[in-house]
């Protein structure tokens, strides 16, 4: 009997033994647990922190640049309203050059027209004295044309011709030329076996050209 009694009280003290061991078991897993579960929240919270840093970096980063980039526009736009008053400047100043280079040209234009109505409005009323000298000489005979006066005259009138052909005044060609109306004056109609009709038979009066402007038409008789 009292080894029974023995056997059930050892049986009783191990499965105390036993409960004792798994409640502590239970504990520290729970402890172990609770200690995971709180490094994890901490290391979420860490985590997070670290976000809120670089969102707080990025927003001040990206609120720097704008300010750079606003300062950067400002530059430009002051740059541009400079090279802007540059660009204007220097298109008033080409514009006043090409203005007082027209300006240059059309006056030089101007003067020298003046220049050429005068010196032919002085031809022409030489030409009547050109004409006189040419008749003189055309009516000597050949007696007179050995005579100094002839012969003074003769030379004077060469002269005066190459003075006039030197100044640009050159005479018409109208004799056996086919009438020009722009060149010649045809006084009257003749009928020639020599000369086509249309053409120019006789010329009574020379005509001269002053450069490229036609001082006196040569006054022709044109054959029918």
């Amino acid at each position: 009997m009292a080894d029974l009694d023995r056997e059930k009280m050892d049986e009783a003290l191990n499965e105390e033994t036993d409960q004792e061991t798994k409640a502590a078991g239970e504990t520290v897993d729970t402890e172990e647990d609770t200690e995971t579960s709180d490094d994890a929240q901490s290391s979420d919270d860490s985590q997070d922190a670290d976000c809120e840093e670089e969102d707080t970096e990025a927003s001040g980063d990206a609120s720097e640049g704008k300010k750079k980039s606003r300062l950067f526009s400002k530059k430009e736009k002051k740059k541009d309203k400079k090279d802007q008053q540059i660009e204007d400047l220097t298109d008033r100043l080409m514009r006043q050059m090409a203005e007082f280079d027209n300006f240059r040209k059309r006056t030089e234009k101007e003067k020298s027209q003046m220049f050429d109505n005068g010196a032919g409005d002085i031809i022409e009323k030489i030409l009547p004295v050109i004409d006189d000298m040419e008749r003189g000489l055309a009516a000597l005979s050949d007696e007179e044309k050995e005579t100094s006066f002839a012969k003074g005259m003769e030379m004077i009138y060469k002269k005066f011709v190459g003075i006039l052909t030197n100044a640009g005044v050159t005479p018409i060609d109208a004799a056996g030329k086919e009438f020009d109306p722009n060149y010649h004056n045809a006084v009257m109609q003749s009928p020639s076996e020599d000369v086509e009709s249309g053409y120019v038979v006789q010329e009574l009066q020379k005509g001269y050209m002053y450069k490229d402007k036609v001082l006196r038409h040569s006054m022709v008789i044109v054959a029918e």
